[in-house]
């Protein structure tokens, strides 16, 4: 049985009060598609419940197109590099504008897979061991150290350039598909098991998801094209194992520095233990998106939602 999340809500103003909204989205990352998405329904909630809102799609002359606008607080749909590494959000502090989501610290080190599993593991939390993929480290000796692993590029998301390997064919395959999209990448051990994901809203960890595709990994396809992708929320764990993963989804987040939202995904073994993968400092809003449908099994809808991501913001 699920454990009750109850939510204060951050928003009960006037809409009016948030002045004039510009929704970033788009941007020059290889999740640009996803972006253009998730700003698109966020822009429509957002005009639908009074607020004045417009869009900025994201180019490479960042710093013209926002000293160029005329906007009171900015709600940052761009994901990946550019928009959610913490780029655009110090830019806005420098121009003295609200945003929404993490300041462009925790935007930073969230988006450095590397980094946060290196500050999760000072604190003590559960993330699977790896390797940097180094010209000194050969690669059988990743696959002799991890066994079947996961290659990720250290600064995307969405599963760009992520694939598993379980030999040294296609160890050296994914190492190679993963480089085209950063310098940096990792071998992670593969977990095998059920994937969980956890969205924070403010304080509240909200109820948990548990995600079943068919065959394969959670890749781009199960996460925004496939329709045979399963969700359960919330997901059917026991309060016990329930209240373990929200603590360990809520201190991930915090010692990340993150704020405002955010969502934090897991592997679990066949012993039954978690184990964090990455945090995102701004999750997909998009008809596949796992935010929403954690916000609407606690009562609040798609729109609801966005007013208090909103409400939330800050400067820095």
């Amino acid at each position: 049985m699920s454990v009750e999340t109850r939510y204060q809500k951050q928003f009960s103003g006037n809409v009016a009060d948030f002045g004039r909204v510009a929704v970033l989205y788009g941007g020059t990352s290889a999740e640009r598609s996803v972006s253009l998405q998730s700003g698109a329904a966020i822009l429509n909630a957002l005009q639908e419940k009074g607020v004045n809102a417009f869009a900025i799609d994201i180019g490479e002359d960042v710093c013209q197109q926002l000293q160029q606008a005329e906007f009171d607080c900015a709600f940052i749909a761009l994901h990946g590099m550019g928009g959610e590494d913490g780029k655009v959000q110090a830019l806005l502090d420098l121009m003295g504008k609200p945003y929404t989501g993490s300041d462009h610290a925790a935007s930073a080190l969230a988006m450095n897979k590397l980094h946060t599993k290196q500050v999760w593991q000072s604190w003590g939390l559960p993330t699977p061991p790896y390797l940097t993929l180094e010209a000194e480290l050969s690669l059988e000796t990743v696959l002799d150290t991890l066994g079947h692993v996961f290659v990720k590029p250290v600064h995307e998301g969405s599963s760009y350039g992520v694939s598993p390997a379980r030999s040294l064919a296609e160890l050296e395959q994914a190492a190679a598909a993963a480089k085209q999209f950063d310098s940096t990448v990792i071998a992670e051990k593969l977990i095998h098991g059920e994937e969980y994901s956890v969205a924070v809203l403010g304080s509240t960890v909200l109820p948990p998801i548990q995600i079943k595709f068919n065959g394969g990994f959670y890749d781009f396809n199960a996460k925004y094209e496939s329709d045979k992708t399963e969700y359960l929320c919330p997901a059917p764990l026991d309060e016990q194992d329930e209240s373990i993963l929200k603590a360990i989804a809520g201190k991930a987040f915090r010692t990340v520095g993150c704020k405002g939202w955010g969502r934090v995904d897991f592997m679990r073994n066949q012993s039954g233990e978690f184990f964090l993968l990455e945090v995102n400092t701004v999750p997909g809003m998009t008809s596949h998106s796992l935010v929403p449908m954690a916000a609407k099994a606690i009562g609040l809808s798609f729109g609801d939602l966005v007013l208090e991501v909103l409400a939330m913001a800050t400067n820095g």
